[in-house]
């Protein structure tokens, strides 16, 4: 088996490189097509990341490029186990020829370690590079145990950049920069919270305290213990890494007990118009990450449309408002297609995991290129990054949301469009 390092002296020694749109020439069996396996949450919890998914796969498989391909769609139900389970499926009954994978480390995990463990080349994103990598890892404890993937590849932002764009939409507040932190069990949770690489240290740098009342389980109905542990510290700002249902039970019962904070700045479960509307008025103004909207200035490889064209179309063809999502699982097929474009036998796992090594493309989402930019060495050779900026939910007259940017200083190419204000 190829390591990584020859992986890569292959590339350079044939030239392996992103093709224009258009260029295709795999060799395949006549009349067959590329199997793609995708695996995402479309039921439980986490269905809103994958709101998009038949959308974005009939898009795909419309487009000249895409009737090459074949794409074999797997439910994960938001269940790790059950995400590994269908990688399987896919790996050994459908015998792929790549898989893409996308939302949560709860999904990317599990289907990225059966992908490495059985040698099927995979492409994942939607989660956290921290989680995704660290939380594969045999002992997540010990960073010189640490080792590269031979087959799994992954691209999004990393912790970093969120504390740096919260931190940024907090400083334009006045407050007394107590934190008060919601994290989860699980892969985000304790990667988010954990007190040597998780949020705390990089809010510390600036002056901000975090309180964490520890790791509670995820669907809980009280979070009776946590509010009152930022009523006692006083926490003018409350963040975390929360799944839309729960965050709906922390806001409410919080006013219900008379913890209204200046700022409520989270990650995950505010991400979709329905879990804000959903708040009503005490959704006005709650803020979080943007990974990708309709202001981005990038443009899909596959079809030329903008970040506007796309979500327009989503909509017209929905009847629904766009969501962040819809831009990476398009990405997604643009990197897969564009990998899959580049190697002469398809069924070759180890030329096409040199393929994506390879890979530097513009995308709907901007670059994509495993060059190791903005990472750590123990992780450069299977993450990618790609930009983050802040937004704040603005409630209409009808009672619907716009999310507005404001902050881009971590990345001035998209545009801002307000500045922070503090919740009612």
């Amino acid at each position: 088996m190829l390591t990584r390092r020859k992986f890569l002296r292959t590339s350079a020694a044939t030239g392996l490189a992103a093709t224009a749109p258009g260029l295709f020439a795999p060799a395949i069996a006549q009349g067959a097509k590329i199997r793609i396996g995708y695996v995402s949450p479309q039921s439980g919890p986490l269905a809103g990341f994958a709101e998009s998914d038949s959308y974005n796969i009939a898009s795909f498989l419309a487009t000249e490029v895409g009737q090459n391909f074949q794409v074999i769609v797997k439910d994960s139900q938001s269940d790790p186990n059950r995400a590994a389970a269908v990688a399987k499926e896919l790996i050994v009954n459908d015998e792929i020829n790549l898989m893409v994978v996308a939302s949560t480390p709860e999904t990317t995990n599990p289907v990225a370690t059966t992908c490495e463990a059985e040698g099927m080349p995979v492409i994942s994103t939607k989660a956290p590079w921290q989680p995704w990598f660290i939380g594969q890892q045999g002992n997540p404890g010990d960073p010189a145990s640490w080792k590269p993937f031979d087959f799994a590849f992954h691209y999004f932002w990393g912790l970093e950049d969120v504390i740096a764009v919260f931190l940024n939409m907090w400083n334009q507040l006045d407050t007394n920069k107590q934190v008060g932190g919601l994290f989860p069990n699980d892969g985000d949770g304790n990667a988010w919270g954990d007190p040597n690489v998780g949020v705390g240290p990089g809010f510390a740098a600036q002056g901000y305290s975090l309180t964490d009342p520890g790791r509670y389980q995820n669907l809980t109905d009280d979070f009776t213990a946590q509010i009152n542990a930022f009523k006692a510290a006083n926490c003018d700002i409350v963040t975390g890494v929360v799944i839309p249902p729960d965050f709906t039970t922390f806001r409410n019962q919080s006013l219900q007990q008379g913890f209204n904070p200046k700022i409520i700045t989270v990650a995950k479960a505010i991400l979709f118009p329905q879990s804000v509307e959903a708040l009503g008025e005490a959704g006005h103004n709650l803020s979080s990450e943007v990974w990708w909207s309709a202001q981005h200035p990038f443009k899909s490889s596959l079809t030329g449309q903008s970040c506007a064209d796309l979500a327009a179309d989503y909509t017209a063809k929905s009847g629904r408002p766009w969501t962040q999502p819809i831009g990476f699982v398009h990405s997604l097929f643009e990197v897969a297609s564009n990998v899959m474009g580049r190697v002469e036998d398809v069924t070759d796992a180890e030329a096409v995991a040199a393929a994506i090594a390879a890979t530097d493309m513009d995308t709907m989402v901007g670059k994509v290129a495993w060059n190791g930019a903005g990472v750590p060495p123990f992780a450069a050779t299977n993450v990618c990054k790609t930009p983050l900026v802040g937004g704040q939910w603005r409630r209409k007259d009808d009672g619907t949301f716009d999310l507005v940017i404001v902050d881009n200083q971590t990345a001035p190419e998209i545009p801002a469009a307000g500045q922070m204000e503090a919740l009612a």
